[in-house]
C-alpha cells in the first residue's frame, strides 16, 4: 500500500512537479532483473565492439591515403600509368590469342545443345567464359546489361563454392569422428546458435561475437557491419586502391594483381584456362545448392547424411528412384 501511495501521488523535486508516469517508469527501471540488463550491455558491447573493428580498415585505408606516404604512392602511380596501361593492352592480346586455341571460345566453341543448337545470338561471340550461346529471353542483348549478368552470376558461383564448402566439410568432419561441432547440419546452425550460449568469435577475438545467446538482430547487425566493406569495395571498382598506389591489371571480375598471389594470371592459356574452370563448378555449385535445399526441405538432413544412406542400399535406392 505504501508504494502504491508513493506511485499515485506526485512528488515535489527542487520546485518542479513530476508526474506518477516519471517516477512508475523510473520504479520499473530499477527493478529491471539483473540478468536482463547483463545481457543488454553485453550485447551493446558485442556491437560497438564489431562497429570498432569494421572501421579500423576503413579508418587506415584513409588515413594512408592522406598521408605524405600515401601521396608520394599515388604520384609514383601517376608517373607510371601510361607503362601500366600499355603493358595490360599488351597482356590483353596474348590472351586473345591463347583464346583463339581453346575449344571453349570463339565461334566454334561447343553450344548448349550440341548439334541440335540453334542460331546463335550475335551479342554471345564466344569471349566470355562459359558461353554456349543459350539466351532464349535475349537477357544480355544490351551490353551494358550482359556485363552486369556476367558479373552477377561470377559473384553468385564463388558464393555458391565457398558456401558448398561450409555445408560439407563440418559435416563430413563430424560424421568421420574427428572432431564435434554443436551444429554440423547448414540449415540448422542458424537455430543452434540462437539457442545456445556458445560464442562464435570472428578471428578468435574475444569481444567480437555474432552468436551466442544473443537475438537474431544482433546477428543481422554484426554480419552487415561486416560485409559492408568488401560490397562497398567491390562497388567502388579496381581504381579505389589507386590512391594507396595499388595498381591492378584486370577488371572487377578478375582484378589481378595483389589478388593473385600466386600468379596464375601470368600464363595467358593457364588463365583463360582457369576461367572456365571457375564458371563450370561455380554453377554447379549453385545447381547442388538448390538440392541441399530440396533435400534439407524433404529428409530434414545433411547432403551428406542422405548420400550416406543413399549408399547404405544403393541398387534399391536406383530402383525406386527410376520407378
Amino acid at each position: 500500500m505504501q508504494a502504491y501511495s508513493i506511485l499515485k501521488a506526485k512528488t515535489f523535486l527542487c520546485g518542479t512537479c513530476v508526474p506518477q508516469t516519471a517516477i512508475l517508469s523510473q520504479h520499473r527501471r530499477s527493478h529491471r532483473p539483473p540478468a536482463q540488463l547483463t545481457t543488454t550491455y553485453a550485447s551493446a558491447a558485442d556491437v560497438a565492439g564489431l562497429i570498432v573493428f569494421s572501421a579500423i580498415p576503413f579508418v587506415a585505408v584513409q588515413a594512408l591515403a592522406d598521408s605524405k606516404y600515401g601521396k608520394k604512392l599515388l604520384e609514383d602511380l601517376k608517373a607510371q600509368r601510361s607503362s601500366l596501361v600499355a603493358a595490360v593492352a599488351a597482356v590483353e592480346k596474348s590472351r586473345a590469342v591463347a583464346r583463339s586455341h581453346i575449344k571453349w571460345y570463339g565461334p566454334n566453341r561447343p553450344q548448349w545443345l550440341g548439334p541440335f543448337s540453334q542460331q546463335t545470338p550475335e551479342w554471345l561471340d564466344g569471349v566470355l567464359p562459359g558461353d554456349y550461346g543459350y539466351d532464349p529471353l535475349a537477357l544480355g542483348r544490351a551490353p551494358e546489361k550482359l556485363h552486369k549478368y556476367v558479373e552477377l552470376e561470377l559473384l553468385h558461383a564463388r558464393w555458391a563454392m565457398l558456401g558448398g564448402l561450409g555445408a560439407l566439410i563440418p559435416e563430413a568432419v563430424q560424421l568421420s569422428g574427428k572432431a564435434q561441432f554443436l551444429e554440423p547440419v547448414w540449415w540448422r546452425v542458424g537455430a543452434a546458435k540462437l539457442h545456445s550460449t556458445e560464442d562464435l568469435n570472428y578471428l578468435g577475438i574475444a569481444g567480437l561475437k555474432v552468436a551466442g545467446g544473443q537475438g537474431v538482430l544482433i546477428i543481422a547487425i554484426c554480419q552487415v557491419l561486416l560485409m559492408f566493406g568488401p560490397e562497398y569495395a567491390r562497388a567502388c571498382g579496381i581504381e579505389a586502391l589507386e590512391p594507396l598506389g595499388i595498381f591492378l591489371p584486370g577488371d572487377k571480375n578478375y582484378p589481378g594483381g595483389v589478388f593473385d598471389p600466386l600468379g596464375l594470371a601470368k600464363d595467358p592459356s593457364l588463365y583463360e584456362t582457369m576461367r572456365i574452370r571457375e564458371i563450370k563448378n561455380g554453377r554447379l555449385a549453385m545447381v547442388a545448392w538448390l538440392g541441399f535445399a530440396a533435400q534439407a526441405a524433404v529428409t530434414e538432413k545433411g547432403p551428406l547424411e542422405n548420400l550416406v544412406n543413399f549408399l547404405d542400399d544403393a541398387s534399391r535406392n536406383i530402383v525406386l528412384f527410376d520407378m
